[in-house]
């Protein structure tokens, strides 16, 4: 997926556009199905006059309409807005944090209460190549364990192939993220989420001098919008802010409206919602926060965050 994003930032190497806003246009909003659109739920009912949305089931359709101009804000996943950084020489800047770890150990039965307990099991999971990867590798080597030696990691495609792995052989765990880890929980009476990954990543970093956090989505923007458009950037945060409250507030509420925007169905979705780990981080802390986790998937994989950390004109 990475590979196919950065040749589709390679054909559309075109400086963004420009793109003053008038007092009447409304902001063009990209975001994906699942947890990193979950949050705007409010804003996508309340705000239909001012923003116009568009909901993508993979990056690789947000990206073009972002770096064409298509769009002027984008939710994204994290290291994607890196990637887009440096490979739109800098013309991509984050906004916030609007999603934090969404990876769960899923188990059958009651035996994994801890990282240590992973030693030995077969573990499945879906992302080889690509930011769930890292996270696992960088948890269990935290916890010393060595992924290729101290447990088998199968790959698979999709993670329905990782559910029916767990449900043909029950000692088998599963790495997943919301909202499926939850869904998964209705498959088995047994099933059960053991352990929460973001938690994990948060207790190796508790002792850093500046403790980065496990990062799933984030909201981008082009440069030229924003400079162009101080004021409408400010009223997105602004109601963004508010939208993610109510995301956090009223479970019922806004699992309702994602149904109705078809991002999810709306009774998984309201179960999940409180393991989606869903935010509004901005400013230092998100400078924070972002730079420590892009340096560890950095630390792992170059291209992972587009070959190089961004700079500081990255973070708005």
């Amino acid at each position: 997926m990475l590979r196919k994003i950065i040749s589709l930032l390679v054909a559309l190497s075109l400086l963004l556009l420009p793109a003053a806003l008038s007092e009447t246009a409304q902001v063009r909003v990209g975001a994906l199905k699942g947890p990193t659109a979950m949050g705007m739920v409010k804003m996508m009912q309340d705000k239909a006059d001012t923003y116009a949305f568009t909901l993508a089931a993979a990056p690789d359709e947000i990206v073009p309409l972002l770096v064409k101009g298509d769009l002027d804000i984008a939710a994204v996943p994290a290291n994607l807005g890196s990637v887009l950084y440096n490979n739109t020489s800098g013309k991509i800047r984050v906004l916030a944090v609007n999603t934090l770890g969404v990876l769960y150990i899923v188990e059958r039965g009651d035996t994994v209460h801890s990282v240590e307990d992973l030693k030995g099991r077969t573990l499945v999971t879906a992302g080889k190549g690509s930011t769930p990867e890292y996270a696992l590798n960088y948890i269990l080597r935290g916890n010393g364990i060595d992924p290729e030696a101290d447990l088998t990691i199968e790959f698979k495609s999709e993670h329905a192939e990782c559910l029916a792995a767990m449900l043909q052989d029950e000692s088998v765990v599963a790495m997943l993220p919301q909202p499926f880890a939850t869904v998964a929980q209705t498959k088995a009476d047994d099933m059960r989420i053991a352990l929460n990954l973001t938690e994990e990543w948060d207790a190796l970093q508790a002792d850093a001098e500046t403790p980065s956090t496990m990062i799933t989505g984030v909201a981008v923007a082009r440069a030229d919008f924003i400079d162009q458009n101080p004021d409408a950037v400010a009223q997105f945060m602004a109601d963004y802010a508010e939208s993610v409250s109510f995301a956090q507030e009223d479970v019922e509420g806004a699992a309702a409206l994602i149904g109705q925007f078809d991002i999810f169905e709306a009774a998984p979705a309201q179960k999940a919602l409180p393991y989606c780990n869903i935010v509004f981080i901005d400013g230092e802390d998100m400078k924070v926060r972002l730079g420590g986790y892009l340096a560890e998937l950095f630390a792992q994989d170059p291209a992972s965050v587009g070959g190089a950390l961004p700079g500081e004109d990255f973070y708005y």
